[in-house]
């Protein structure tokens, strides 16, 4: 079964981003990761920013991260997401390929949930933003 995937963004690995083994450090698949859904979110007609003065506030709730290859400085990686509305929670479901031959190196799930005016909500006020891509 092929993945639909809603969105790629192609990143570039950043000597800095590597530890002394000499492949990207794991906390940094999670800024992949985020700014991948920032620009999805961009892509949508919104942004952080503006929901942010609407007094809604998308949180992580929770993340797993598979690690299959390892990135290495210089490498080209495309993240490719797609997304799931689950009860009170949206759940993008991101991986990460390495471009020159396609190798899964990342697969992860994030949660995330609505603070609403300081109160969880079920996130509806997103849905208009996120309909065509469920």
């Amino acid at each position: 079964m092929e993945t639909k995937y809603c969105y790629e963004l192609e990143f570039k690995v950043r000597d800095y981003e590597c530890d002394m083994q000499g492949i990207v450090n794991n906390a940094n698949y999670q800024h992949y990761l985020e700014h991948a859904r920032h620009e999805f979110l961009q892509q949508t007609g919104t942004n952080f920013n503006e929901i942010r003065l609407k007094g809604i506030e998308p949180v992580v709730s929770r993340i797993e991260i598979d690690y299959k290859n390892s990135l290495h400085s210089q490498d080209y990686f495309i993240c490719k997401l797609y997304v799931r509305k689950e009860g009170i929670k949206f759940v993008f479901y991101q991986d990460i390929y390495r471009k020159c031959d396609h190798k899964l190196c990342v697969k992860g799930r994030v949660e995330t949930v609505c603070i609403n005016n300081g109160k969880l909500s079920r996130g509806d006020e997103l849905v208009p933003y996120f309909e065509k891509y469920l």
